[in-house]
């Protein structure tokens, strides 16, 4: 059902915002023909808030602040790179080998995770990735800590995610699709008792829901599509290193979401595009970029501790409190 102009005008500003840019990002590609290098930039932005929506999932809706999350990044990356070095191209195989890997994985260290909390939620979900970390860091046979170089990208048919417009338009695609699936999940009973057992889990026992296996399920369905973003992470780059899973990469994924928002829909495709955009310019400018990223980056979360999409709500706020404000005047006079 489309859009109407009369519906747009009544969503929130950053709903608003976040369609534009997605209108925005389905027509960059024919202003990019002569210019690979920024269509790989901003398939990279794509993958990158993929995996971010992902970790929104669990982070901004459920409360889990998962500091290994990149562990399933990296998994997309080898499964591809794994499959591609022994001759398989098969992109129907490689995803299918990447979901089952990291449903497995992210079962396993979700069911022994889970039963924790807190500090010891996180430390524990990083200790997870940094044992992964080391294991492909000792696998000689794939490069070692030296990395594997995908051999060929994967194929879907006659389409091969090695080619720059071919890999930026499903990115896009599955973006699109997970920002939607986000949506219903998110406001079906699903995502309310998640939202409800990161307000108060003991409440909901006692209601008698099953919460750990709720939250098991939104750790496990986070994983594979993490998982799906590091699949294309490896057709994008064509190599694959074990620093993908490091505990670097899971805390650009967590900064990505907070300077987004966290717990909103789009909130992670922000916080990608504003980091990965910001960081590209300041490459440009100085080597040092990172002593000027970092205040940066705390700025922007002094400023609004809801990230981009905390700012748009607020300046929703103002303007409802304004033209209240105008029509009280109004209702007087």
């Amino acid at each position: 059902m489309p859009l109407s102009l009369d519906t747009f005008r009544t969503l929130s500003t950053a709903t608003r915002a976040g369609l534009v840019l997605l209108a925005l990002l389905a027509l960059l590609p024919l202003f990019m023909r002569d210019d690979p290098f920024l269509l790989a930039l901003f398939a990279r932005i794509l993958i990158f808030a993929f995996a971010s929506l992902s970790l929104n999932l669990i982070l901004g809706y459920g409360g889990m602040v998962s500091f290994g999350h990149a562990l399933y990044l990296g998994l997309g990356v080898y499964g591809a790179a794994i499959l591609s070095f022994h001759g398989v191209d098969s992109g129907w195989l490689q995803l299918l080998t990447v979901l089952a890997a990291c449903a497995l994985v992210g079962l396993i260290t979700g069911s022994i995770a889970l039963r924790t909390s807190g500090i010891s939620f996180i430390m524990i979900t990083l200790a997870f990735a940094q044992m992964f970390y080391f294991l492909f860091v000792s696998l000689s046979q794939y490069g070692g800590d030296d990395g594997l170089r995908l051999k060929a990208g994967s194929s879907f048919g006659a389409a091969r995610l090695t080619d720059g417009y071919t890999l930026y338009a499903t990115a896009f695609l599955l973006l699109c699709a997970g920002l939607y699936g986000c949506h219903r999940v998110i406001h079906s009973r699903f995502g309310t008792v998640i939202r409800a057992a990161r307000s108060n889990e003991r409440r909901m026992r006692a209601l008698g829901y099953p919460t750990f296996r709720y939250r098991l399920a939104a750790y496990v369905l986070s994983a594979c599509l993490c998982g799906i973003a590091g699949m294309l992470y490896a057709n994008l780059t064509q190599f694959a290193s074990p620093s993908y899973m490091s505990w670097t990469t899971s805390g650009e994924l967590i900064v990505m979401v907070m300077l987004g928002g966290l717990g909103s829909l789009f909130g992670p495709l922000f916080g990608a595009l504003a980091m990965l955009l910001t960081e590209e310019a300041l490459k440009a400018l100085t080597q040092h970029w990172m002593v000027i990223f970092g205040p940066l980056i705390v700025i922007v979360v002094l400023a609004s501790r809801q990230g981009i999409c905390g700012f748009c709500d607020a300046l929703d706020r103002r303007r409802r409190q304004h033209g209240a404000t105008t029509l009280t005047g109004e209702t007087k006079a």
